[in-house]
């Protein structure tokens, strides 16, 4: 079963944080809690540990999985350009609830894009994940720790039951909020294009892009 540690997510232990990190740079599969529920974390340069999150998911190669970076330097390590409506985006709305879709630099792993050529990032408001991917110095994945098509957990226990033994690590942060998860929006096109609409509101985001188009099947 896995390692669970208490981890404060406003204030974390610098040593759980250094922990949690070391496991991620071995290709370690870890969980923490995230804004709205528990996510699952490998570090996204590290292929073998992508494709073994995929495997723990039994997630389709299709389905691409969203990063999250401590800064925007670490989002040019993964992204071949932020264009204009996305740097208005992420001065409103990081760190937060919002994912960005960019084109990615080839060297990002296709089971990250889904084979699209596409990335979801997200700076995180809550600073046990700035603090890991500071740590880790790299992005780190943040899908929701769950098989697909079940239900995200929003509690470790819960996290421990569905997947503790193909998890090395837990970081329990008590129950999350549950609720909308972050909204996601694809900078790729012109005008952007609206993936999925969670915690930012439409109404939100016009107020930075005077136009948003609706994808015409939203997948979560």
């Amino acid at each position: 079963m896995a390692v669970v540690l208490r981890a404060d997510p406003l204030r974390p232990d610098p040593a759980v944080v250094a922990e949690a990190a070391e496991r991620l740079r071995r290709g370690g599969l870890i969980a923490f809690p995230t804004e709205s529920f528990y996510g699952l974390g490998a570090l996204a340069r590290l292929p073998e540990a992508v494709r073994r999150l995929v495997a723990v998911k039994r997630r389709p190669s299709d389905s691409p999985i969203l990063v999250i970076v401590a800064d925007r330097r670490q989002l040019g390590d993964v992204v071949e350009s932020v264009p204009p409506v996305a740097e208005r985006l992420i001065e409103c709305f990081w760190p937060g609830s919002l994912t960005l879709v960019f084109t990615a630099r080839s060297t990002v792993s296709p089971a990250l894009t889904g084979g699209s050529g596409r990335l979801g990032v997200r700076q995180p408001g809550l600073p046990l994940l700035s603090f890991l991917a500071a740590a880790v110095g790299a992005p780190v994945t943040a899908t929701s720790a769950n098989r697909s098509g079940a239900i995200p957990p929003t509690t470790a226990e819960a996290v421990k039951v569905s997947l503790g033994d193909e998890v090395d690590l837990i970081l329990d942060g008590g129950p999350t909020a549950g609720g909308l998860p972050s909204t996601v929006l694809d900078v790729t096109t012109e005008p952007p294009t609206l993936i999925r609409e969670g915690k930012v509101t439409v109404g939100q985001l016009r107020e930075v892009c005077d136009i948003i188009q609706r994808q015409n099947c939203t997948k979560n």
